[in-house]
């Protein structure tokens, strides 16, 4: 199984706190909802995009801990409910310390209603790249600040910023920054080969 959309009726749309049930119930999948209330349930990551994941995660673990009191990090275990009432998981993401710090503790504690500033998508070989574009789209008009969408298998960064058109950079040579939005964070892209 790549991805899977389960249907729901209209007329009895799942809430957020039956979503958050149904998830912890199915902690072996990974599940999240589109913007229409279907759920998409995906099969775990290989091995090579697993690894792929770990690293990235790492990498970007070391910039959130020296610069904690900017924001936060999060891993792709973590779901959020964005404007459009869907629920998203990205592989890493970084919501801004003021952004976070202004939800309550509860609404923290399951799928957050907030729009992570910055997420990075990582392209498995079971993915599509236009469905990975299109949910690339709906970060940003859900409000996400910088995206990335990583695709090692062509060996492309497409990055999305809102009122900016994608920019595609074709190989794994060189750097891609987090600009003014986290400071000071680069990534390697050679990490990754």
């Amino acid at each position: 199984m790549d991805e899977m959309i389960l249907r729901i009726p209209e007329q009895y749309p799942m809430t957020d706190d039956e979503l958050f049930a149904f998830c912890a119930a199915n902690k072996e999948l990974r599940i999240e909802r589109d913007e229409y209330g279907q759920l998409i349930i995906m099969s775990p990551a290989g091995g090579i995009t697993g690894n792929l994941n770990f690293r990235l995660t790492g990498i970007f673990a070391q910039w959130a801990e020296q610069h904690a009191h900017l924001g936060y990090g999060f891993d792709s275990a973590t779901g959020f409910r964005l404007k459009d009432k869907s629920m998203r998981s990205p592989d890493v993401s970084w919501v801004s310390k003021e952004k976070w710090e202004s939800l309550k503790l509860e609404e923290q504690e399951k799928f957050a209603p907030v729009c992570p500033d910055f997420v990075i998508e990582l392209r498995s070989k079971s993915d599509s790249l236009t469905q990975l574009k299109l949910k690339m789209n709906k970060w940003i008009s859900n409000g996400c600040e910088l995206g990335w969408l990583i695709d090692p298998l062509d060996k492309k960064v497409y990055i999305y910023q809102p009122k900016v058109d994608t920019k595609e950079i074709t190989g794994f040579s060189q750097k891609i920054s987090g600009g003014n939005l986290l400071p000071g964070f680069e990534l390697d892209l050679s990490r990754l080969q």
